[in-house]
């Protein structure tokens, strides 16, 4: 059995295991890690080897991991965020001195995102931000390899992604819906029964704060017209600025968006709620410039 033989196991053979396991092959592995995929199959015989027992079967172009692989896999990625934590928390520094890379979600707006993070450039050692803007499932793999110092999301990480990671709740507030000074001026009156039928521009579906809306249409018995849907906050509030319909941005940063999309407010939904998260692979918050990102956070959303 593999139990008898753990002693001969090394770290550097479970990360590149787990690593095949996370990008879905030893050729994305490899691609990832910048070594040969002969490098990484050595190692994986060697992790085999020493365990005793197959890990990873092929099906078709990709392998799939063996009833005894995904045990091992679950203590990987335990062991593997254990280290993390213990270099952290020795070091008490962040991993990348005069670095903070940052994975800001596609859906959190860009004038959130930057409100979080201006304070890191005013800390009394400067500051290079490393911004990834992507999907919360990409950042999250990111982070999990320690390829990301912090997530910025809209909601926690889900337990479907098997990564061990941290969401801390940085705020929250109401959100406020907007539009040009035409269209708004167009469903003003009468709000929020005026939205019936009113051109509206919405986040992607994956999107909590879509979630949230389209509840609270349901509950108000209004269908406003969904112009488009948008992976991307910057293109929607691009829309949103041109005049193409309604579009709800966060309570707390009203004055902003009117000031810099030339946009107004047709009316305020106290109860849909938008968050914020920080995810890190750390319980406590230790890099001075993600500490920073929380404060900012925290007096922003009150």
């Amino acid at each position: 059995m593999y139990l008898r033989r753990v002693e001969t196991l090394n770290h550097h053979h479970l990360f590149h295991f787990w690593t095949v396991v996370r990008e879905g092959g030893v050729t994305r592995a490899s691609e990832k890690l910048h070594v040969s995929q002969p490098t990484i199959s050595g190692q994986l015989r060697e992790l085999e080897e020493a365990l005793g027992e197959k890990l990873l079967a092929r099906s078709g172009r990709t392998v799939v991991l063996t009833d005894i692989g995904r045990t091992v896999y679950r203590y990987a990625d335990e062991i593997l965020g254990l280290d993390r934590e213990l270099l952290e928390a020795v070091k008490g520094r962040p991993t990348r001195p005069g670095k903070l890379a940052v994975g800001v979600a596609m859906v959190v707006p860009k004038l959130v995102a930057y409100q979080m993070l201006e304070p890191a450039l005013r800390l009394p050692e400067p500051m290079q931000l490393d911004c990834v803007h992507e999907r919360p499932e990409r950042l999250l793999a990111e982070l999990a390899i320690y390829g990301l110092d912090v997530v910025l999301a809209d909601a926690p990480a889900p337990p479907a992604v098997k990564v061990r990671a941290y969401s801390h709740l940085l705020g929250e507030c109401g959100v406020s819906v907007f539009g040009t000074e035409t269209v708004a001026a167009a469903h003003r009156r009468g709000f929020p029964r005026s939205l019936d039928g009113a051109p509206f521009l919405l986040p992607s579906e994956d999107s909590a704060l879509r979630l949230s809306l389209e509840e609270w249409f349901r509950k108000q018995g209004v269908r406003p017209r969904v112009v488009g849907t948008f992976e991307d906050s910057a293109l929607l509030d691009a829309f949103g600025q041109a005049g193409a319909g309604l579009f709800a941005m966060p309570a707390a940063i009203e004055s902003e968006v009117r000031r810099q999309y030339r946009v107004r407010v047709v009316g305020r939904l106290d109860s849909v709620r938008q968050r914020f998260y920080a995810i890190t692979v750390e319980r406590k918050l230790r890099n001075p410039a993600v500490i920073a990102i929380s404060e900012r956070a925290r007096a922003l959303f009150g």
